[in-house]
């Protein structure tokens, strides 16, 4: 599935968030109960009282009964809130084959008529209620997880429920959100999309009678917010009173500076790094800042610490030795790092790159067998997907499970994919588990776009899942146009060229800026085979061209549909990683399995 996201309506995407799980959330809309908070209070009470196996169990009817009155009130109001200035009515597409009627629907007076609307993938029945001028609410999707969620439109009651000075002057309808704050409002139409995180699945058919009336959009992960039926969840790994999840990054220059993150239960209420230049005594020790992350349907470990410490000030070119421990004393392993060498002392370096991992078992032996066999990786790169649900904190465990001590002692620098930005929820767990620079395009959040240089290389990490691709093209060209870098690579997890579905717009908006200010490489993933194009420029062959890479950690495999004549070298099965060699104006690449095994294999000397 292509990148699919409404640009204006990105930071609504975020404001949603609040209402969401996962830790972000808005105990109340201005001095009343909010659907999260109801929410929250719910799955504390389901956890007290209940077993896992009966919260497995959970269906509509328990849910109902076990609910107070004034909840079930919460649930049916506070959802989707706006003001309208005219008596109104409010429609609501409901999906055909969502199994159960959202409870609140039809005692709140909707009333289901003979209408429908169609996309591609779905089809609609049409609710319909009038409302008076004031206040519209509406209630949840439902306590399942049923992605193509409701969506509304609303239009101006008929004439003769029109008062007399709206008849004369022809009112327009002024609808005001309330609840999301930020809401874009369409027109309903053939041809108008639904959901601004898919803004490419478009009406089919839409009912003449409703053809220009005010749609609200909504994003699919709004299906996430009163889950409760087949929920609930468990990590294999939960955490534990001993630090663990030891991940390094950068977010600042790696000649002087290093992040160190890691958890711990809630019984440590305080982190720190103690670290030392390796063959010194002098041993520093800085304090961590502390968050507490929540999965609220994690059964078996919703809450726990995240630490992060920013270790400044360090020596180029320096292995230092360092241990992470909480405020009762109990501490990590001993673990080694070493900063990059400042560019004009560089003598090379080497780092290795990941495709799509997504919780596959043989990508653990894969990165082990990296860690084994290439002591001196500066850094690992990955160009997204790492987990298969990114909104899951129990996928981000396994993740770090498969990954060992690799990430504690060589720096993981990675961009969002589509499976680690989902349902228009955005990373959030992807941002709050890994510390990226502050440096990305103005306007979106950190960490998710950004730069960085190590030693004489640029590294431009590209989020394309989640931030709109022509909202980049500025800041990729500021960035390339002020760099003196000898070598340049672009991550981003689409890729541009590639024999599955073609990306039109990152080609259009990217392409030109990577092929004017020479950069050398693109790596992507999001397709599970590996590829790699002879250099393109223009769409053509060309040695001064952009060669386009394509790699995969899983095990899945998947063919190319349709062969193309500019790729040099393909590989349809999976488990892969790719080492870069670096030393001064010389590179060597080669492609590996996780066995070690030589798939692929080139040199470019400037």
């Amino acid at each position: 599935m292509k990148p699919l996201y409404l640009f204006s309506s990105f930071l609504i995407v975020f404001a949603l968030l609040s209402c969401g799980q996962n830790g972000k959330t808005d105990p109340k809309i201005g001095d009343r109960q909010s659907v999260s908070s109801v929410m929250d209070g719910v799955v504390t009470r389901l956890f007290e009282n209940l077993p896992k196996e009966q919260l497995d169990s959970l269906d509509e009817a328990f849910i109902l009964q076990y609910l107070t009155e004034e909840e079930k009130e919460v649930l049916s109001t506070r959802y989707w809130e706006f003001s309208v200035d005219q008596p109104v009515r409010v429609s609501i597409m409901r999906d055909q084959k969502q199994a159960t009627l959202p409870f609140w629907l039809e005692a709140s007076g909707f009333v289901k008529m003979d209408l429908s609307l169609r996309n591609e993938i779905s089809a609609y029945e049409v609710w319909q209620k009038d409302f008076p001028k004031g206040v519209v609410s509406l209630g949840i999707n439902g306590f399942d997880k049923h992605r193509p969620v409701y969506f509304v439109s609303v239009a101006p009651q008929t004439t003769d429920q029109q008062t007399p000075e709206q008849q004369t002057s022809g009112q327009k309808l002024t609808l005001t959100p309330i609840f999301p704050e930020k809401q874009h409002i369409d027109t309903l139409r053939p041809g108008a999309f639904t959901y601004h995180d898919w803004d490419g699945l478009k009406l089919d058919e839409v009912p003449e009678s409703m053809v220009g009336e005010l749609l609200l959009t909504t994003i699919r992960g709004r299906a996430r917010e009163a889950h409760l039926i087949r929920a609930f969840r468990t990590t294999a790994y939960p955490s534990s009173d001993l630090p663990d999840q030891l991940v390094l990054t950068y977010d600042g220059d790696p000649a002087s500076s290093i992040v160190a993150q890691w958890r711990s239960s809630q019984v440590g209420q305080r982190g720190e790094v103690v670290y030392w230049p390796e063959n010194s005594g002098d041993t520093l020790r800085i304090t961590a800042e502390k968050r507490v992350l929540e999965d609220r349907l994690l059964y078996n470990d919703r809450y726990m610490n995240r630490f992060t410490a920013r270790l400044e000030n360090l020596l180029p070119g320096t292995r230092y030795s360092y241990y992470v421990e909480n405020s009762d004393g109990l501490r990590s392993a001993n673990s080694s790092f070493t900063t990059a060498a400042d560019p004009g002392d560089a003598g090379g370096f080497e780092f290795i790159w990941f495709g799509d991992t997504h919780n596959d078992a043989g990508w653990g032996e894969t990165i082990h067998f990296a860690d084994q066999h290439f002591p001196k990786t500066a850094f690992y790169l990955h160009s997204g997907d790492l987990v298969n649900t990114g909104l899951h904190r129990d996928d981000w465990d396994l993740f770090f499970h498969y990954s060992g001590t690799a990430f504690g002692h060589a720096p993981l620098m990675a961009v969002p994919g589509n499976h680690d930005s989902q349902d228009g929820l955005g990373a959030w767990m992807f941002q709050q588990l890994l510390a990226y620079p502050a440096n990305g395009p103005a306007g979106y959040p950190p960490g998710l776009t950004y730069s960085f240089r190590y030693e004489n290389a640029l590294f431009l990490m590209m989020d394309a899942a989640s931030i709109p691709v022509p909202d980049q093209q500025e800041w990729l060209r500021t960035q390339l146009a002020s760099s003196d870098a000898v070598w340049k690579f672009l991550v981003v997890h689409f890729p541009p060229y590639n024999e599955v579905e073609p990306y039109p717009e990152i080609v259009e908006s990217w392409s030109p800026l990577l092929e004017e200010y020479g950069v050398d490489m693109v790596m992507s993933g999001h397709f599970h085979y590996y590829m790699r194009t002879q250099p393109l420029k223009a769409g053509r062959v060309d040695p001064l061209g952009v060669t386009y890479l394509m790699s995969v950690g899983t095990s899945a495999s998947r063919e190319a549909k349709t062969r193309q004549s500019f790729v040099t070298r393909r590989v349809e099965q999976g488990n892969l990683f790719q080492r870069f060699q670096i030393n001064g104006n010389e590179l060597h690449y080669t492609a590996y399995d996780k066995t070690g095994n030589e798939l692929d294999k080139m040199t470019i000397r400037k």
